[in-house]
């Protein structure tokens, strides 16, 4: 992993008095005259900056990663910092245990995966019948014994440093005849035999995130899944990300929510200026876990809203149950009352897989604009296209169309375009402006631009659209920079925003 870049602001340098933690590159200052090419992992600050070294702190800094001692005033410029730049407080009797301890999870490049069914391996002797669901799930079904035996493993192992911390999370469904638990097995890099430690997390501890901390220099971790009793167990998926402890999900600040059917999402909240509109960004089609967006967003100095889900491969689309869909619209609601925003001061925006989400939570949101790329808005279709038009191309569009529906049949399909259509339809749109660069031959949902203008049926509603020749992936350069060019013309024009 790279280094983490710190720097401290004060009278004394801390690495005179303070124990160091190894992986750090420190940097003291007395007087920070200019920002860096590029913002620090962590800062702590030890005194009260002045007016000018508060602009190069802000442009130094990531939200979130901003600590201050108690000998930091929070009065005029500074409370402004402390609110755009989420500054907490770090007590000067705990310096030396964060330093040890919590300054490992400011590291620079999250990662996050979800380990791919292929890779899941059911044990030889269960007797019962399986059932493999597309890319989604396994069932099993039957007998597992009285006492509790390996009923599956998954193949590869994770990798883990000394020191690091990984976040493990199981997604599985089962009757309430069946009990569960997970191992895990440490070896030795290098070795298949030399265990150096194994963890059993029980049902109760599988209700939390489970947390792995490496011992040795560098580790693999097999895992293994127990089970007992009778009926059903569902096995969904396991996710391992790099873990950032108590101090957030994929980036400092992170959020985390669940469903009761432990389905996640996950939100990162950048304040900005403060000032509008709030951008908020639907992370768009990604195996590697974690948001996106983030760079682009954060470059427009406006407060924004990262959103982002796991489930699948790559991301179910953004549509679910009712308590699932909630939660996006709750985060986006409860984001713009800390912000004493309304509904024409805010963006939703997203490319292909994240279109779905701006223009399905747009209908909740009913936001002063939506700017999209390569939109997708009739998911049945995009299923049905894999057949002839995509032979191979977007194979998890099945899964979604079977995860919504139970079915591929014409009537499921039918059905979850509906979804989407009936949502969207039952909208007063006027007031809002819909932005969309699409692809003229698209090989998911090739009529959507078409499809979109044909519902719009309300006055006032303005559309700007921009078509590209080729398929949905075939220049995804060209919709990205048309999406960011209209996303600053948006912002000039109706926020006064250069």
């Amino acid at each position: 992993m790279d280094n983490i870049h710190i720097l401290q602001l004060g009278e004394e340098d801390w690495r005179g008095k303070y124990e160091m933690p190894k992986g750090i590159d420190f940097e003291y200052a007395s007087v920070l005259k200019e920002s860096p090419p590029k913002p620090y992992d962590l800062i702590f600050l030890d005194r009260t900056p002045t007016g000018e070294e508060i602009e190069a702190l802000y442009q130094a800094s990531k939200t979130y990663t901003i600590f201050v001692t108690e000998k930091v005033n929070a009065y005029g410029r500074m409370a402004w910092l402390y609110d755009s730049r989420k500054v907490q407080l770090l007590a000067t009797d705990d310096i030396q245990r964060f330093l040890l301890e919590e300054v490992r999870y400011y590291f620079p490049k999250p990662y996050g995966e979800k380990f791919e069914p292929k890779n899941l391996a059911i044990a030889q002797e269960f007797s019962g019948s399986v059932k493999w669901n597309g890319s989604y799930s396994v069932v099993l079904k039957g007998e597992f014994g009285e006492e509790f035996r390996q009923i599956a493993y998954w193949r590869n192992n994770i990798p883990i440093l000394q020191g690091q911390v990984i976040d493990l999370w199981l997604e599985y469904q089962k009757d309430s005849g069946v009990e569960i638990s997970l191992t895990t097995t440490h070896f030795l890099v290098g070795s298949i035999s030399e265990v150096v430690g194994e963890w059993e997390f029980s049902e109760e501890d599988l209700r939390r995130v489970v947390r792995i901390e490496g011992k040795r220099s560098q580790e693999n971790i097999f895992v293994s899944l127990q089970a007992r009793g009778s009926g059903e167990l569902r096995i969904i998926a396991l996710h391992d990300r790099y873990s950032r402890g108590r101090h957030g999900y994929f980036l400092p600040g992170g959020e985390r929510y669940e469903t009761s059917g432990r389905e996640e999402i996950f939100c990162y909240f950048d304040p900005g200026d403060r000032k509008p509109p709030l951008n908020v960004y639907f992370s768009g089609y990604k195996t590697a876990q974690g948001f996106e967006g983030y760079h682009l967003m954060k470059s427009m100095g406006c407060p924004f809203l990262l959103l982002a889900e796991q489930r699948l491969e790559g991301g179910g689309c953004y549509v679910g149950s009712r308590e699932y869909e909630m939660m996006f619209v709750d985060v986006i609601r409860k984001y713009m009352e800390e912000l004493d925003f309304t509904s024409d001061q805010v963006i939703l925006s997203g490319i292909s897989m994240g279109s779905c989400g701006a223009l399905y939570y747009g209908c909740d949101i009913r936001p002063h604009a939506m700017i999209v790329g390569k939109p997708v808005a009739s998911l049945g279709n995009v299923a049905v296209n894999e057949r002839l038009h995509r032979p191979g191309g977007f194979p998890s569009s099945l899964d979604v169309l079977f995860y919504q529906c139970g079915s591929l049949s014409a009537d499921a399909v039918k059905t979850l375009n509906e979804k989407f259509w009936n949502k969207f339809d039952a909208v007063n749109w006027g007031g809002s402006k819909f932005i969309i660069s699409y692809m003229i031959e698209d090989d998911y949902d090739g009529d959507a631009y078409d499809t979109l203008l044909s519902h719009l049926r309300s006055g006032g509603v303005e559309v700007y659209g921009k078509g590209i020749h080729g398929r949905h992936n075939d220049n995804t350069l060209a919709i990205v920079n048309w999406f960011s060019s209209q996303f600053k013309k948006i912002l000039y024009e109706d926020f006064g925003r250069r």
